[in-house]
């Protein structure tokens, strides 16, 4: 988005004609609204931009919930920004230790701002891009603890504030079509500025989750974050935001729901053993955060193989941190024979998980050239150092 067409769009006109929008759901009900708003006298520059924010705001109810038809956004922005359910987490952590002015360094659209501020904390959320700042200024307008600044995060005055936010910039600079940046040195703020901020102070940084785990410092907290079965986010933690004898954490969110496993560091793995009639494959924040050994001892299990991040017990358990498979019986690894047994099964719908083996699952479907009316879960791996394909079931 142009500087220019936030102007429009920010126009009493634009604010109107965005929330009078219809929802659309194909591409034909765009083209229909784009010629009833020219032929309304609207300019093209603001339908344009009006549509791309109402398309945004429909992409964005995944993060915001009912929040997002009340917010602007950007391409980027919307991506890179913390689910609400995830900030309002953030927040809770900054009311827990007794911050009560924060500063949200880097706050792009204001997700986690909004967030501080909705539990009345008070917010100081700053953004280096201009356009940024000012949709950052509108989503936060509601608030009246929050108030938004336009500089660099290096630049601001702290002296009064009790604990900060950063979620450095991790792409190219720009509003659409940015590029993942792998040299931390090159996040805005960098991570330099980030650990020296931490050192003497109360921050969260929120990081990728496939952050370079030797680049953690000893003195954080780290949290690996997963919504959903996806993981979202690594969190670090410094100073009164950091629990006590807590190192490592994995945080899975499914719905409204949040469970967390702990430990003061990495976890041993569990022994291996036997294939039992149960498989576990861990959820992703846990093993993120290498706390499979921890979760294989608390629902009595045993590791499959060295190396392979899945669980194998006798009894099944139901647990938040993993996925659960009943195993139904072992089939020929070698993809003719798997193919042969896969149809005299009947199975036509397939679900492919594969650790430990180098198969792309998809074109490896294709190939199967599965028919019949049965589902199953195919789970190709290595058991006792041996390729194995384990016909399963989802718990």
């Amino acid at each position: 988005m142009e500087r220019s067409e936030l102007v429009e769009l920010l126009s009493t006109e634009g604010l109107r004609l965005l929330d009078s929008l219809p929802p659309y759901e194909t591409e034909k009900d765009v083209l229909r609204m784009v010629s009833d708003l020219r032929k309304q006298g609207h300019s093209p520059g603001l339908v344009a931009a009006v549509l791309t924010q109402a398309k945004l705001r429909r992409k964005a109810v995944g993060k915001f919930g009912d929040f997002a038809s009340r917010m602007l956004f950007t391409e980027a922005g919307l991506e890179q920004a913390t689910r609400l359910a995830v900030a309002a987490r953030h927040a809770g952590r900054f009311r827990a230790a007794g911050l009560r002015r924060v500063a949200d360094l880097g706050c792009g659209i204001g997700g986690d701002a909004l967030a501080l501020a909705a539990l009345e904390l008070e917010v100081t959320a700053v953004e280096a891009d201009e356009v940024t700042a000012a949709i950052a200024a509108f989503n936060l307008a509601p608030f009246p603890t929050a108030t938004v600044e336009h500089r660099r995060a290096e630049d601001v005055d702290l002296r009064d504030i009790d604990g900060v936010f950063l979620d450095p910039a991790r792409r190219t600079a720009g509003h659409t079509q940015t590029e993942r940046l792998t040299d931390p040195d090159d996040y805005t703020p960098s991570l330099g500025f980030a650990y020296e901020l931490a050192t003497g102070r109360s921050v969260g940084l929120k990081l990728g989750p496939g952050f370079d785990r030797d680049l953690i410092p000893s003195t954080a907290e780290a949290q690996w974050v997963s919504v959903d079965g996806q993981v979202v986010e690594l969190g670090l933690w410094f100073g009164a935001l950091a629990r006590p004898d807590i190192h490592r954490a994995a945080l899975v969110v499914r719905g409204d729901a949040g469970h967390e496993l702990v430990a003061e560091a990495d976890s041993d793995d569990e022994e291996t053993g036997p294939l039992g009639e149960y498989l576990y494959e861990p959820d992703g924040a846990v093993i993120r955060a290498r706390l499979i050994g921890d979760l294989a001892r608390r629902i009595d299990g045993r590791m499959l193989a060295d190396g392979i991040a899945y669980i194998t017990a006798d009894e099944p358990v139901e647990t938040p941190f993993a996925a659960g498979f009943r195993v139904l019986e072992t089939l020929p690894f070698a993809e003719r024979d798997l193919r042969r047994a896969l149809r005299d099964r009947g199975i036509g719908t397939l679900e492919i998980k594969k650790r430990g083996v180098d198969i792309d699952p998809a074109a490896l479907r294709k190939r199967l050239a599965l028919s019949g009316d049965r589902a199953a879960t195919l789970v190709l791996t290595r058991v006792a150092g041996r390729h194995t394909a384990l016909l399963a079931e989802r718990l």
